[in-house]
């Protein structure tokens, strides 16, 4: 038996499971059917979808009685076998967890038909189906009662007046786990608001307070930060796996394993405790949900070890500063206005033209070359060998993109530990992009975290603490860059994530490629409160196609000006030179605003990115 739900939830958050009835039309169930009574007539593929979650990683299953009450039961002239299924619902999830240390949360829905004064059933009748259906489930041995997707609060209210009824007559009064279900506005389906509905669940006897179905992640995401703000009692969120889209007649949930799991550490920090999914939501989203929580609890633990404004843990050393780090944490202390010029990996082994290129950058005075890592998700050398190549044969600092997409969490700790000890000292942490971008759109990624949970473990490891807050001996000295991205079109949320990466310990940060000076103005200005020193990225367009692909493709902004400029050019060379010519327009526009400027050699032109340098005003030594 596990311990105490309520005391758990003090601790950490805690895993439910997702969908049952996705899973059941998945699996050939009609959808005219009676979902609970298959607890009844296909006992095994109910235990079998259990078993599904509990392997994925849920500490809590639900049974699969979600509309066994008699009202809806009556529709397939079932009313009678309310007891029965709800006695078996529970039985078989027990079943299922007896071999787990989790909890098992009786289902109850909601009655689906209106009660009083909008309908004909009245409040006690309604009462009356929702406390049969929850004696059963608790003769059945459920742990914990999950009221769910409720959208109006009356009727909630009776099954919560059920819930004590039965409570006193049993003798045995269960954890009450109460969610409502919301619109986009973040209101239940009654025009209640959180402000509204949070205190009355209070009132009527709830311990967890929480929103499920109807709407994705972002929406869920503000409604509970809504209700954090209105009670003190723990939360649950189960969204949907994104607003259903019809293909082909049928309603495709498209969130991602990867993006669910992001947004449930995004929950996390917004104070849930009870985190799940709903319709939609499969094992293999609850899978991935489960490691970005390992890791999210386990960065917490390091983090809090290891960083103490008034209470230092003995167990963390001193970070380096960043001016001993590398020459360009040095620079970027001093305020220096810091050069940086890309060279991508080669597709095989021949690295000739590559460390050519980091010789003739460093003969004019670049600081240092960023090497990408596997750009869009292509197969490339490794770029941390490339690094370690560049620095030992040419004498340049390297900055490795690091990311996320290829690595678990122990992968990462071990990758980053082997290169500070060869010597690489320049990060920037990035995502990475999915492998449907790239060459091979079968291959599968990891994401155990994003480019925030990354940036906290290279802190982490800096201040010579591993991802479990176990001591190292000494710290890695990196310089932890970022990515950032003024032209997306939510920019509230790259600000909102822009936060986290600094406040996770982010050092400098890098743009995606600049050609509307308005949108980094805009940016910049947003971050004041958060400003760490900022090196723009600068793009040499090499024809009109590229300007093209840029916008439409990988969604950058180019302005129409621009793509008219590289449309009016007549040949492949003067197209190079006016994609030249306005990289050193932008270069000199973002001159006095950042720190540094990212060039990008497209088709490996170094000489493209010098070209643009020379805008500095500078002979050999750019970077003076």
């Amino acid at each position: 038996m596990p311990s105490d739900l309520l005391a758990r939830l003090k601790q950490a958050p805690v895993l439910c499971d997702g969908a049952m009835g996705t899973l059941l039309y998945a699996k050939g169930i009609f959808i005219n059917r009676s979902y609970d009574e298959l607890n009844l007539s296909q006992p095994e593929l109910i235990r079998a979808i259990h078993h599904e979650y509990l392997q994925a990683g849920a500490e809590i299953i639900e049974t699969n009685t979600f509309g066994a009450n008699s009202f809806r039961l009556a529709r397939h002239s079932l009313a009678d076998q309310v007891r029965n299924m709800n006695l078996a619902g529970a039985r078989l999830a027990r079943e299922a967890a007896k071999s787990f240390d989790v909890w098992v949360a009786g289902s109850v829905g909601p009655l689906g038909t209106r009660i009083e004064p909008l309908g004909k059933t009245s409040f006690e009748e309604a009462r009356e189906a929702f406390r049969e259906q929850i004696a059963a489930l608790v003769e059945g041995g459920v742990d914990v009662l999950m009221f769910e997707t409720f959208g109006y609060l009356e009727e909630l209210h009776q099954a919560l007046l059920a819930a004590q009824d039965v409570a006193e007559s049993s003798r045995s009064k269960l954890p009450l786990v109460v969610q409502v279900t919301i619109d986009e506005d973040g209101n239940c389906l009654d025009g209640s608001d959180p402000e509204t509905f949070v205190p009355k669940l209070e009132e009527w006897g709830a311990d967890v307070i929480g929103c499920n179905c109807s709407v994705g992640p972002v929406a869920m995401l503000d409604a509970m930060e809504r209700v954090r703000a209105a009670t003190t009692l723990p939360l649950a969120a189960q969204p949907n796996a994104g607003i259903p889209r019809s293909v082909e007649g049928r309603n495709i949930y498209l969130c991602s394993p990867e993006y669910m799991a992001s947004y449930a550490r995004k929950f996390v920090t917004a104070g849930v405790r009870l985190i799940g999914g709903c319709c939609g939501t499969t094992p293999e989203h609850i899978r991935v949900m489960k490691s970005a929580l390992r890791v999210g609890e386990a960065r917490g633990r390091a983090v809090s070890s290891a960083v103490s404004a008034s209470h230092p843990t003995p167990k963390a050393v001193a970070a380096l500063p960043l001016e001993k780090r590398s020459v360009l944490g040095a620079k970027l202390v001093r305020g220096e206005f810091v050069t940086m010029v890309e060279i991508v990996p080669p597709k095989g082994i021949d690295i000739r033209k590559e460390v050519e290129g980091a010789r003739f950058l460093k003969s004019v005075g670049v600081d240092a070359v960023n090497i990408p890592d596997s750009p869009r998700a292509s197969a490339r050398m490794s770029n941390q060998a490339l690094s370690l190549l560049i620095q030992r044969e040419i004498g340049i600092d390297a900055i490795l993109h690091y990311t996320c997409r290829d690595r678990n969490v122990l992968c990462i700790q071990s990758d980053l530990l082997g290169a500070a000890a060869v010597g690489i000292k320049n990060l920037i942490c990035i995502t990475g992009d999915p492998p449907k971008m790239g060459n091979y759109p079968d291959a599968t990624a990891v994401f155990d975290v994003d480019a925030i949970g990354l940036v906290n473990i290279v802190n982490n490891l800096n201040l010579g603490l591993d991802i479990g807050a176990n001591p190292l001996g000494c710290g890695t000295g990196f310089v932890i860059g970022v990515g950032a991205n003024p032209g997306l079109s939510d920019l509230d949320e790259e600000i909102r994530r822009f936060e986290y990466k600094v406040q996770a310990g982010a050092e400098y940060a890098v743009t995606q490629p600049v050609f509307d000076l308005r949108l980094l103005e805009t940016f910049l200005k947003r971050i004041e409160h958060c400003r760490i020193p900022v090196v723009a990225g600068i793009w040499p367009l090499v024809s009109v196609r590229n300007a093209e692909f840029m916008k439409n493709e990988l969604r950058v902004s180019v302005p129409d000006s621009i793509l008219e400029r590289m449309a009016r050019a007549q040949t492949p060379e003067a197209a190079r030179a006016e994609g030249v010519a306005i990289a050193r327009e932008m270069l000199l526009a973002v001159r006095q605003t950042v720190q540094g400027a990212q060039i990008s050699a497209p088709q490996g032109r170094y000489t493209s990115a010098v070209d643009v340098l020379e805008a500095l005003g500078t002979t050999g030594n750019v970077s003076a």
